[in-house]
């Protein structure tokens, strides 16, 4: 234990000189800036230390979104944002890197000037309106860093990038001036509900910033438009109409501002604001097979994208100020744990909710139906499929810790949509649809099937959310279905049958320990939910049952030498991750005895490879929402510090340039495949208990 701690520290600080900028808690593979939806999603890929400058930010798939920033000072241009190639330009210093659970905050030297370049993504999850935005902020500010006084300007721009997966398809595009001066983009051809390459093929993008004297704007090819402003300063308030591929001369939105005499004084912030938007968002499977269109949350209160941005950009103060509250809140509560700890959280936050969009349906009249809130998760990266409940559970967390009423409108879509009898299957659903933004069910009943899997998940959430919201809405409206998905953990959760958890990439297999331990977990869950509803015979009898199963469980599970709890039932030299415990430990059901958990902490004390303990003995590989929902039930902070240490130093280790990955290799620190997902939500493990 005392060399993998010290293996880790070393590690740590070789990451750490490895960049030559000062980096707050640490330089992660990639950061967030405009972090809100599946669809807005811009990250700066840093790798091992990639500058601001460095890079074009990217989607979360990769691919390229276009970007840039100048700050001219003195008459001498710098690049301070994107990898735009434009003669005349320097290369602004990075100076140093802070990033927060809402925040992404660069300072770039640019000569005498030093730019405050803070990328903001508001997290807001007790408010729904202003959670439901999809947009981000853009705040720049600018101060001398030598005592004089200079002349400074900033330039910043969007590429038609932000609207399509297919860069040969033509956009076209309107520049509104008033109060607000906002460059509008979208897809000439537009196709609803429908992706290319993860990017939605609806809807459009928004550049905005308030109109002051000082600000000047151009629309027109990137080249062009960027030489305006470093040869000139300012732009031309001019608009290129020739509407054309994203990719022919590529079309560029573009706002100057002038920030006059800049000295040791920093100056007021100048705002932009980056959103996209589709109306309707998503599809969703009613009674009937009807499909019923849903809408954005937001647009109960704003008739118009354009009142939309006026509110958001006048909300910047306020927003902010709420976000510093947020921030300090997280990263105190973190911070008890360990600040490695709370360095994981704070990057995990915005990833976890740039999954998710909050929507509500029209009544017959027309008008906005807000007691029909539903809120939809894209499983990014993996299968893209809709709500997928083994991807919500790991998320979970994150949901439990900020608002639990969240959890209950993610939910609801797949209680309501079983709750129909369109969903053939005894089990529970594994989705809403297969490809987001189609939540359109699985009436054939052929989604993936992980039956004690998601049973087991959907009766552990139901009562989490109950027990952490004091609201028993959810388990009175569904007991039948809860009891009949628990139905099936009684016939099924002692012995597993050959099928696949969470975890499809390492295959389906028997006798699933881990599986076993949700299921029984599961069976508990519901006895303490009908004792919720005064329904004490099932109560008893589902408390009978699990008494009785544990010790077979236990039985079968535990190696012969009573050292840990093996992978599947009667191979001795298996283990893995108990990671299903921790439900145990949420739920306060002491299904399994302090004894499991001292077990188990003393045997990942002895299996832990350089980044963490893999997830089983199949492969090397891990996955960190898993590595710290285990770290969370440890029974010593030395194994839990390992687990929290190990996690830390695969995200700060630079061998990647991708957002926070949650399948990786513990030889190595390498990423296995997934990028983007929400289940880092699970990296809360802590902070949700």
């Amino acid at each position: 234990m005392c060399l993998t701690k010290l293996l880790v520290t070393a590690t740590l600080a070789l990451t750490a000189a490895a960049v030559s900028w000062d980096a707050t808690p640490f330089n992660p593979a990639s950061i967030p800036l405009a972090v809100r939806t599946p669809y807005l999603s811009a990250w700066l890929p840093q790798g091992s230390g990639t500058a601001l400058n460095g890079a074009w930010p990217q989607f979360w798939t990769g691919s390229t979104l276009g970007w840039a920033g100048y700050v001219r000072v003195d008459d001498t241009t710098y690049t301070f944002l994107g990898d735009p190639v434009v003669a005349g330009a320097e290369l602004a210093t990075q100076k140093s890197l802070k990033f927060t659970s809402t925040q992404s905050i660069f300072v770039m030297t640019a000569g005498p000037v030093d730019l405050n370049v803070n990328f903001f993504s508001p997290v807001e999850p007790t408010d729904l309106l202003k959670q439901s935005i999809p947009f981000s902020y853009l705040a720049l500010s600018a101060v001398s860093n030598d005592g004089g006084s200079h002349t400074v300007s900033v330039y910043t721009d969007i590429s038609a990038e932000w609207v399509s997966g297919d860069d040969s398809l033509t956009v076209n595009w309107t520049t509104t001036t008033g109060d607000i001066l906002t460059h509008q983009v979208m897809l000439e051809n537009q196709e609803l509900y429908v992706e290319y390459n993860d990017h939605i093929q609806q809807g459009a993008a928004y550049y905005s910033t308030l109109n002051y004297s000082s600000v000047t704007y151009q629309t027109g090819q990137d080249a062009v438009v960027r030489a305006q402003f470093v040869n000139n300063g300012v732009l031309s308030n001019t608009e290129d109409t020739n509407f054309r591929a994203v990719s022919d001369d590529w079309p560029v939105f573009a706002f100057a501002h002038d920030l006059g005499a800049v000295s040791t004084t920093t100056t007021d912030p100048v705002i932009c604001t980056v959103g996209h938007v589709r109306d309707p968002a998503i599809q969703y499977i009613i009674a009937d097979d009807v499909y019923q269109p849903r809408s954005v949350y937001f647009w109960s209160a704003y008739s118009s994208v354009t009142a939309l941005i006026s509110a958001f950009i006048g909300d910047y103060s306020t927003a902010l100020s709420r976000a510093q509250v947020f921030d300090e809140k997280v990263s105190s509560d973190a911070s008890a744990i360990s600040s490695n700890y709370a360095g994981i959280v704070a990057l995990s936050i915005r990833q976890a909710f740039g999954a998710l969009e909050l929507t509500l349906s029209k009544n017959s009249d027309g008008s906005w139906n807000t007691d029909d809130v539903l809120m939809f998760l894209k499983e990014i990266s993996s299968d893209g499929n809709v709500n997928t409940v083994d991807v919500i559970m790991p998320a979970w967390p994150v949901l439990l810790y900020s608002n639990p009423t969240l959890g209950k409108y993610l939910l609801l879509g797949l209680f309501e949509y079983q709750a129909t009898g369109q969903y053939p299957n005894a089990w529970a659903a594994h989705d809403l649809g297969s490809s987001y933004p189609n939540a359109t069910g699985h009436n054939a009943g052929n989604d993936e099937a992980m039956p004690l899997e998601e049973c087991g998940n959907m009766l552990i959430m139901a009562l989490s959310y109950t027990q952490k919201s004091n609201d028993s809405s959810l388990i009175s409206q569904y007991t039948n279905l809860l009891n009949q998905w628990t139905g099936y953990l009684v016939s099924e959760a002692l012995i597993p049958a050959n099928q696949i958890s969470t975890d499809d990439f390492a295959g389906a297999l028997a006798n699933q320990t881990n599986l076993a331990i949700k299921g029984v977990i599961g069976i508990q869950a519901m006895s303490v939910i009908s004792g919720m509803l005064g329904d004490t015979v099932n109560e008893q009898n589902y408390s009978s049952i699990v008494q009785r199963y544990v010790p077979e469980i236990l039985s079968y599970a535990t190696s012969s030498d009573g050292l840990h709890l093996t992978l599947n039932y009667g191979n001795e030299s298996s283990w893995g991750l108990s990671y299903n415990m921790y439900a145990d430990k949420l739920l306060g059901t002491n299904v399994f005895p302090e004894s499991v958990y001292e077990m188990q902490t003393a045997w990942y004390g002895t299996v832990a490879n350089a980044y963490g303990v893999p997830l089983d003995t199949r492969h090397t590989y891990t996955k960190s929402d898993w590595e710290l929902w285990t770290a969370a039930i440890m029974t010593n902070t030395t194994t839990r510090d390992m687990f929290i240490d190990s996690v830390y130093k695969y995200a700060a280790d630079g061998e990647s340039n991708q957002p926070l990955g949650d399948w990786y290799e513990t030889l190595d620190g390498t990423v296995e495949g997934f990028r983007a997902r929400p289940v880092v939500g699970g990296h809360l493990s802590f902070l949700a208990l």
